[in-house]
């Protein structure tokens, strides 16, 4: 099992293992299982109590049945009659609207009616009332009375599942909304939730009150309120809650327009506002800090005409409960004791001063592409950067996500959620740098082993420190090449014994292979008696035409020492070629999965080896490219030769061969341009004069016989098109 593991992150790419990760990682976000969605939510909450607005509109109040309240006025419920009285004053006050978040579902046993009646029943007890005007005989009569004066919003709850509908005729008060659809008559009921049934108010009361609206609020899972349903449906009419129902009555119930889209709910537009929903027609809730930001009024200091009613003109007031033992406490992203009417003050709040807090159709493709983009950018760090960059950079990175939806939260009121990004930031960086390690290690391994055979030991160390500078995998690269031959070797061998043909050999490569080495360069291969050799890889070498120029002109300077051992034990002496060029090249491992070799390949390398092979027929020890020429370095003095087109190449390539400036001789360089640029114009007869002068002064030199022998040949058979290049018809 781990070592079928090991071999998939040794086949797979890091970049790959980062793509897959990300696409994983996409589907996650997708699918949005619960865990993740609850930490979704946790980020939601801080952000928002980093960036909420704490200014509040003056026109909502709530009228609070608190502590103090139920400790002046007795416990609750209250008679109806005193709910009635408050409910006078507040209208005598000049309220625009009163909302009320209590559920009044059964008869108020404390009515005298009521109280006749079940002591009659329970105890067998008949009993009167003196003096008792009519009106006060039942006060859900009297309450129902003060209803229909108004401006009354009476709440109601829907049930849904296992709680079940309560069997009164229930008066409710659907509102008026026009639904502006972009999508079939099926899909609108299927976006909004769906009432299954209704625990109401007393018919008296929901009959008398102009208004209803919902006092339902949703939890999300781990039971903390952030949205609430602002619009349901029941029995095919749309139903708003009380909160909006308040606003509305108290804005002189202005026009109600709903918008779905293929998603679902859209908006709804409320007079001139447009309010934002989710597909479900649901509010986010912008709260403004924790519990009573809202102005309080017990009920009890409004009973008691301790609150002006001046006070309380003109204002939206919703009357609930903040006292704990009536168990009308939320957990908010502010406070685990938030009172739920002034959840119902918040929306009305929100849509007073236009404060919302949106969630546009692009928000999750947005959330989407910079959650994949957060993977490919630390897949791209981790491929092209150190470790001392990636970290930094991932941290940085996940920074700006965060503070980036802090501020499309704080200037725009939408909320990005920076999550899936931070956790694709996190998987990715951590695999990534562990596949990476491990990666590493073993390359670093591989390192040692392989190019031990290669390059020199220092070189190998280094390799092996730095790895990241190495790219096994093949790159195109710029390297200088060299090539070198023995000449005649064949016949050669054929006068030595096996044994002697492997001395001979080896007492040769061994210098060849200490001074490529030691000039940092890489041994590529031994083909029987050549090598091949190059600068600037593995390892960037910056002066490498330099360095393999050096090397292939200490090899020529090695080899006088060489022959007197080559003549005392084998009776004979070698030449040597030497090709040098410096060209791109694709370099790294070539060969099978099992079985390969850090090598060169390209038409470059081709180029060396022709370079080498014309060495013979030229008659010089060294050939280099117009490429070696243009290196400056005084050491060096260079010799043109020829300009030419090799076999299966167009481009004329211009060859020199090149010494050490000390063996350099002016007098015969100077000769030897002029003849060379009388042969290049085609004068022939006027170059052979020369190139008979350098012949006889320096007769060793077999390039003045050639070209004395190739201008004759030219004067007998002068060429058709003569451009100064020749052709090497053969290899």
């Amino acid at each position: 099992m781990i070592s079928r593991f090991a071999r998939l992150i040794k086949n797979i790419s890091l970049p790959g293992i980062g793509i897959l990760i990300s696409i994983l990682i996409g589907i996650c976000y997708v699918y949005q299982p619960y865990f993740v969605r609850f930490l979704d939510n946790k980020i939601y909450d801080i952000i928002l109590r980093r960036n909420h607005v704490s200014a509040i509109s003056d026109m909502v109040e709530i009228i609070d049945i608190d502590e103090r309240s139920l400790e002046e006025y007795g416990q609750w419920p209250w008679p109806r009659y005193r709910v009635a009285l408050l409910l006078q004053k507040l209208r005598e006050a000049g309220a625009r609207a009163v909302g009320m978040d209590i559920l009044f579902a059964e008869p108020d046993n404390s009515s005298p009616i009521n109280l006749k009646k079940n002591l009659k029943r329970d105890l067998d007890v008949d009993i009167g009332f003196t003096e008792l005007p009519p009106p006060l005989e039942d006060n859900d009569v009297l309450l129902a009375d003060i209803l229909k004066q108004g401006p009354f919003v009476i709440g109601f709850y829907f049930s849904f599942g296992h709680l079940k509908s309560d069997n009164k005729e229930h008066f409710l008060k659907p509102v008026p909304i026009s639904v502006l659809s972009q999508t079939s008559a099926n899909a609108q009921g299927a976006t909004l939730l769906k009432a299954e049934g209704v625990i109401s108010p007393l018919p008296l009361l929901s009959k008398s009150a102009p208004v209803t609206g919902f006092i339902n609020t949703v939890k999300d899972r781990d039971g903390i309120l952030r949205t609430t349903p602002v619009l349901m449906e029941h029995e095919g009419s749309f139903y708003i809650n009380l909160g909006l129902s308040t606003l509305w009555a108290g804005l002189q119930k202005p026009s109600l327009i709903l918008k779905i889209n293929e998603g679902g709910v859209e908006s709804l537009r409320f007079g001139k506002t447009v309010i934002p929903l989710d597909r479900n027609g649901r509010f986010r809730l912008h709260f403004r800090g924790k519990r009573k930001t809202f102005t309080y009024n017990s009920a009890a200091d409004v009973l008691n005409g301790t609150v002006g009613l001046e006070q309380l003109r003109g204002k939206l007031l919703l009357v609930g409960t903040s006292a704990a033992g009536l168990e009308d406490l939320r957990t908010t992203p502010f406070d685990i004791y938030f009172p739920g009417v002034e959840a119902q003050a918040t929306l009305i709040d929100n849509i007073l001063t236009g404060d919302f807090i949106r969630a546009p159709d692009w928000v999750p493709g947005l959330e989407f592409i910079v959650t994949i983009l957060a993977g490919l950018f630390v897949v791209l760090l981790i491929s092209v950067a150190s470790n001392k960059v990636v970290l930094p950079a991932t941290l940085t990175l996940a920074t700006l996500c965060w503070l980036g939806s802090e501020w499309t939260f704080a200037n725009h009121h939408f909320f990005v959620s920076p999550l899936f990004p931070l956790i694709n930031l996190a998987i990715t960086f951590g695999i990534l740098t562990f596949t990476r390690m491990y990666h590493t290690e073993r390359d670093r391994a591989q390192i040692r082993q392989a190019f031990s055979r290669y390059v020199a030991p220092s070189l190998v160390d280094e390799i092996a420190k730095h790895p990241e500078r190495l790219n096994l995998e093949g790159e195109e690269k710029e390297v200088t090449v060299l090539f070198s031959d023995v000449r005649e070797f064949t016949s050669m061998s054929e006068k030595l014994s096996p044994t002697e043909v492997t001395t001979l050999l080896n007492h040769y490569l061994t210098p060849v292979t200490r001074i490529i080495r030691q000039s940092q360069g890489t041994l590529d291969k031994f083909i029987g008696d050549a090598v091949m050799a190059f600068w600037n890889a593995p390892l960037d070498v910056p002066d490498h035409p330099e360095r393999a120029l050096n090397a292939g002109l200490d090899i020529l300077a090695e080899l006088p020492e060489l022959n007197k051992e080559f003549k005392e034990r084998f009776n004979l002496e070698i030449a040597v070629g030497i090709g040098v060029h410096s060209g791109q090249v694709r370099v790294g491992n070539m060969g099978s999965d099992d079985l390969f070799d850090y090598t060169i390949l390209g038409d470059n390398v081709n180029l060396t080896s022709r370079l080498e092979s014309l060495t013979k027929f030229y008659g010089v020890d060294i050939l280099v490219s117009e490429n070696i020429k243009l290196v400056r370095v005084d050491d060096f003095e260079f010799q043109e030769v020829d300009t030419v087109r090799v076999k299966g190449k167009e481009t004329p390539v211009t060859l020199y061969t090149c010494r050490r400036s000390e063996l350099f001789d002016q007098k015969e360089q100077q000769s030897w341009l002029e003849g060379l640029a009388l042969y290049k114009e085609g004068s022939f007869s006027e170059a052979i004069a020369i190139f008979n002068y350098l012949r006889k002064e320096w007769p060793t030199t077999a390039l003045y016989q050639l070209y004395l022998e190739r201008c004759r040949s030219y004067l007998d058979d002068p060429p058709e098109r003569w451009d100064g290049i020749y052709s090497h018809l053969s290899k």
